[in-house]
């Protein structure tokens, strides 16, 4: 008879992917499963049946050189931590065993490789090789990634899709982000991503050991997707210049970046900004099986000197200046991974910020975290990681200037305006969920409506301007809510409605005389374009009008920016604006400002068919019209991960004020569930993208 031996072995690929939910990666041809459950292989034998009696099977598991050798048993028993193997109960057909092989719930993640031996009671015996890929597993009670509701799961871990947010809290933005989890060359790339790091690059064993620790993962990726310290995937671009690479904005998923750096032997993809980061770091982590969110925060501090103070300048006539190093953002995205710290113990487990933007070294890397959420909401900055940084982007005060000729004329304080909201997309829906609360206790007013809350300006005797690094250079200012006041005088501002494109922006200032003499008042308006995270550029718009107002008095004035006034100036960028009431016999200042977005009008797009169906041709019909007050032209361009192979354009030419353009474009779903059909029109005309989804579920029949 002929000697026992292996022919090949039989990865079971359908079912495995199915049982461990990783079914998306199929067009990868690789075993994906996840730690914690057992997969099945079948091995196929030729001379004759397996005898369990006489003969014997190990299995010899490597992750680089690292290896554990393990015997093939007829029971599942064996404790949690350790690799095992054992017979399929179910199935006798010794010719070809199926057998179980199940990973620890806290092996290291990563590429293995597998060879099965087949040891008969006499004879050589021989061996097959094989492999798989090894991922977190959120479904398993023993995994530190493990999270214990479904709908949680299948958004943070298997969704490949998503919103993240733009704009200002009063004017939010929901922005599509495709995930591209299942894309072709997505997964490969993101495992490379593991082998090239630095940590890997020192002491390969090492980082293969602690690949067992997700917040590990997460601190190794954060350094990664920026290009700062090592081969990192993007590289940051914070100027007005793109020409070597691409405008951030013009992003709209993470695969074809992640794509681009694999192909291109891990050179940085050229150009990211926060929300460019967060979105590929976001895939990153759900590709390895660790839940993650995109998280923004809006009027996001950058303290520089870690004093908890954010100083902002202005002019007598209410222009911002630049002489601060302190900056705050308008939002600043980043992402949160759900894990037990177990370094820390089990009340800092939970969500962890992680922040892939090159901002500030942490140990000497650009990278920040894994920080307790938790540690953050209970100012716990003794923990690690980097929570004293992120403390401070959510909690910092507002010290707000108003100078003349190198002089501190007025001094307000502001201790809501940092962190006012924080939000992510909601579970199993496309809009926003208010998360503040997890950071902070929340103060009586709304988050939502700053506007409507009060701000003291306290005005000051000349003092000599000195923008420091400690706030005890200023002078004394109590604590006082946002708004505008004084002992004499009282200022509001508002906005009538938020503002939208091609409209005119139409604001509201109430001016009091707080005191029973007369006063005569000088009111002057200051708009300037800023970027999200830059100082204002110079005045685009501004007004000045002198008000008589008797004693006690009240009087609202009323203004407006036309859209030829703002359109060229504007763009896709925010506004500032600006109001200083100045009392000319005291020359007492007051304060009012408000930073704010244009709402860009929305892409249209329709699903001709009810019921759209996997592997079928179906249209959808993309429509816009023209809102500005000049002709646009542009490209139209339309993606959808899992609907469409590879993104499709349009040129779009000279479309005039008030005329529409359709364009149809067909779609053949490859997976059944909820898609996302995403588009967007670049203006070449007004420096705008202008986006719209459509959400698409796929169905078997």
């Amino acid at each position: 008879m002929e000697d026992l031996s292996i022919q090949y072995v039989n990865q079971e690929l359908f079912e495995n992917l199915e049982r461990h939910r990783t079914q998306g990666f199929f067009s990868s041809n690789a075993l994906v499963v996840r730690r914690g459950e057992p997969f099945r292989v079948t091995v196929y034998l030729r001379g004759r049946p397996f005898n369990p009696k006489t003969d014997s099977l190990r299995i010899k598991i490597m992750l680089g050189r690292l290896y554990v050798i393990v015997p093939v048993t007829s029971s599942s028993y064996s404790p949690l931590s350790d690799w095992k193997a054992y017979f399929d109960s179910k199935s006798y057909n010794y010719l070809n065993p199926s057998i179980f092989i199940q990973p620890p719930a806290s092996a290291p993640v990563g590429f293995y490789e597998f060879q099965v031996f087949v040891q008969p009671q006499s004879g050589l015996g021989n061996s097959a090789f094989s492999s798989f890929v090894l991922l977190c597993n959120p479904w398993c009670s023993e995994d530190s990634v493990f999270i214990p509701y479904e709908d949680q799961r299948e958004e943070y871990v298997l969704s490949d899709y998503g919103l993240l947010f733009m704009g200002t809290p009063m004017n939010t933005v929901s922005r599509p982000w495709s995930y591209d989890l299942y894309e072709s060359g997505v997964l490969e790339a993101c495992l490379n991503l593991l082998q090239v790091s630095p940590q890997h690059q020192r002491n390969p064993n090492v980082d293969f050991l602690d690949r067992s620790d997700p917040g590990y993962i997460g601190r190794v990726v954060s350094a990664m997707i920026n290009s700062e310290d090592d081969r990192g995937v993007v590289k940051g671009n914070w100027s007005d210049n793109f020409d070597q690479g691409v405008h951030p904005s013009l992003w709209t998923g993470s695969g074809d970046i992640l794509r681009q750096w694999a192909q291109s032997g891990c050179s940085p993809v050229k150009y990211g900004q926060c929300w460019v980061f967060a979105g590929v770091m976001c895939t990153v982590m759900r590709v390895l099986g660790i839940p993650c969110r995109i998280v923004t925060n809006y009027n996001s501090a950058h303290d520089t000197n870690a004093n908890l103070v954010i100083e902002e300048v202005y002019s007598e006539t209410g222009q911002k200046l630049n002489l601060s190093r302190d900056s705050i953002w308008n939002f600043h995205v980043w992402v949160e991974c759900w894990m037990t710290r177990r370094d820390l113990g089990s009340y800092m487990d939970g969500w962890q910020v992680l922040d892939p933007t090159p901002q500030e070294r942490s140990q000497g890397v650009y990278c920040c975290g894994p920080a307790p959420v938790k540690a953050i909401r209970s100012k716990r900055t003794d923990i690690p990681y980097d929570v004293p940084f992120v403390y401070a982007e959510v909690n910092a005060d507002v010290h707000t200037i108003i100078v003349s000729q190198g002089q501190v004329l007025s001094v307000n304080k502001d201790t809501e305006r940092v962190g006012s909201l924080i939000c992510t997309k909601a579970v199993g829906f496309p809009r926003l969920e208010n998360i503040t609360g997890n950071y902070k206790y929340e103060s009586s007013s709304s988050a939502l409506s700053p506007r409507s809350s009060s701000m003291t300006n306290v005005s000051v005797a000349p003092a000599a301007l000195s923008i420091s690094s400690r706030s005890s250079t200023l002078p004394d200012v109590s604590t006082i809510s946002r708004g505008a006041s004084s002992k004499g005088m009282f200022l509001s501002l508002s906005l009538d409605k938020s503002p939208v494109a091609g409209e005119p922006i139409r604001l509201t200032v109430k001016v009091t005389n707080r005191e029973s003499l007369a006063k005569t008042v000088k009111v002057h308006f200051n708009a300037q374009a800023k970027e999200y995270n830059l100082s204002p550029s110079d005045t685009f718009w501004e007004s000045h009008e002198v008000v008589q107002l008797g004693p006690m008095e009240g009087k609202v004035l009323r203004q407006q920016i036309l859209p030829e006034q703002y359109e060229h100036a504007v763009g896709d960028k925010l506004i500032n604006l600006a109001v200083v009431l100045e009392d000319m016999s005291s020359q007492e200042r007051v304060l009012a400002t408000e930073e704010f977005n244009v709402a860009s009008p929305e892409l249209s797009i329709q699903i001709l068919d009810k019921n759209v169906v996997a592997n079928k041709e179906h249209t959808a019909i993309v429509t816009f019209t023209n809102p500005f007050t000049h002709p646009v032209n542009g490209v139209l361009t339309v993606t959808g991960a899992g609907l469409l192979q590879e993104k499709i354009q349009f040129r779009i030419r000279e479309l005039h004020p008030g005329k529409g353009v359709e364009e149809r474009v067909k779609f053949t779903p490859k997976m059944v569930g909820r898609k996302m059909l995403h588009a967007s029109l670049s203006l070449s005309t007004a420096n705008i993208i202008i986006r719209g989804f459509k959400m698409v579920s796929v169905n078997s029949i």
